[in-house]
């Protein structure tokens, strides 16, 4: 893909084949992936369960499972390819300090015998070097970043006397304590309310501006998408089918997927008539895939879809979709009647209409 040269690329990945081996069968999980991550912004990644979007990042961390292993391809961070680390050594240089998580359910993430305070603590003291009073004040300095009130008397409380989202927030406050470059938030919200979830989107922004971070978001909701993205990567089967800029992905997604995934969203169903659900089930990861992974599931699929994997068409500097629609010799398609519709809504609301 054409990079934009703007851009300062703080992480690459090359052609990456990961696989898992289970009950003497080899399941293809990521499948020649090619991805650039650029400092500053804020990257969604979007698909259904089981798409890879979770086994993607993990690499990055290297807490892939122990039956999984990279085969092929390169993730580039600073003149280095973590895909070649070996040994935990190497990723204590990386994991927390360089490249930090929160994830989905902080409840398994804390220690229930251990106070929050010196659960955040032991990271500041770890990857920050501070001691004594200098590292309990930068911990209480932490809780009062991410909203946490009366940090005196929380510091000295556990995990189980806080509500769920006050424990994403505890979460977030050990990621930070790591002072990382690049934050993975692996479905923060999931298990939170609404409002709350709201809450827990608006104080990553923020947080992303004061430390400067770089954020990666893996989700399946695309509601998350529209309110923190700067770009989106759809997955599908293990693959990235369509990247771009969040407005564009949103309002002139070119690949038959994306069309599915947005016609998915509850706003565009019509009252009276049963929301809209994408036929078919995924492919089976343990067989190779030829053609489009997406293929048997799509009503616009042409024959060499199912023959050779489509490569990526530019639709724009900074938006790519994987699909032969988008050929020159292929026939025209257009999405369904609702997407163009909402197309049309967002590129009036882009225009200031």
């Amino acid at each position: 893909m054409v990079v934009e040269q703007t851009k300062f690329r703080i992480l690459t990945i090359q052609n990456l084949v990961i696989k898992f081996t289970l009950r003497g069968q080899v399941l293809t999980a990521i499948r020649d992936i090619s991805l650039d991550l650029y400092k500053g912004e804020s990257l969604a990644i979007v698909g259904e369960s089981g798409s890879g979007k979770s086994v993607l990042m993990k690499s990055i961390m290297g807490l892939l499972d122990k039956n999984g292993y990279i085969e092929q391809g390169q993730i580039l961070y600073n003149d280095m390819d973590l895909a070649q680390f070996k040994t935990e050594q190497q990723w204590l240089n990386i994991r927390g300090k360089e490249i930090a998580i929160v994830t989905q359910d902080p409840m398994t993430s804390l220690n229930p015998l251990k106070t929050i305070g010196k659960q955040i603590e032991e990271c500041v003291v770890l990857h920050q070097g501070l001691k004594g009073k200098s590292a309990y004040a930068e911990t209480l300095q932490l809780l009062t970043d991410v909203g946490i009130y009366d940090v005196e008397k929380r510091y000295k409380q556990y995990p189980h006397e806080f509500s769920g989202g006050m424990r994403q927030r505890i979460v977030i406050a050990i990621a930070l304590a790591c002072k990382p470059k690049i934050l993975i938030c692996d479905e923060p919200t999931t298990a939170l309310d609404v409002t709350i979830q709201a809450q827990i989107l608006q104080l990553l922004k923020n947080l992303q501006q004061k430390y400067g971070l770089t954020t990666v978001f893996i989700t399946h909701d695309l509601g998350v998408v529209a309110k923190v993205a700067d770009r989106v990567a759809v997955m599908y089967a293990g693959d990235v089918i369509e990247v771009g800029g969040t407005h564009e992905v949103f309002f002139n997604g070119k690949h038959p997927y994306t069309w599915a995934l947005i016609s998915s969203l509850p706003q565009l169903g019509s009252k009276g008539e049963q929301l809209y659900a994408i036929k078919g089930t995924p492919p089976n990861l343990f067989k190779e895939i030829k053609g489009d992974a997406f293929a048997p599931r799509n009503q616009f699929a042409l024959k060499i879809d199912y023959e050779i994997r489509p490569p990526f068409f530019q639709v724009s500097e900074t938006h790519y979709a994987r699909t032969w629609l988008l050929d020159s010799r292929a026939p025209k398609v257009e999405p369904p009647a609702a997407l163009q519709a909402f197309f049309e809504e967002g590129r009036l609301y882009a225009n200031g209409q």
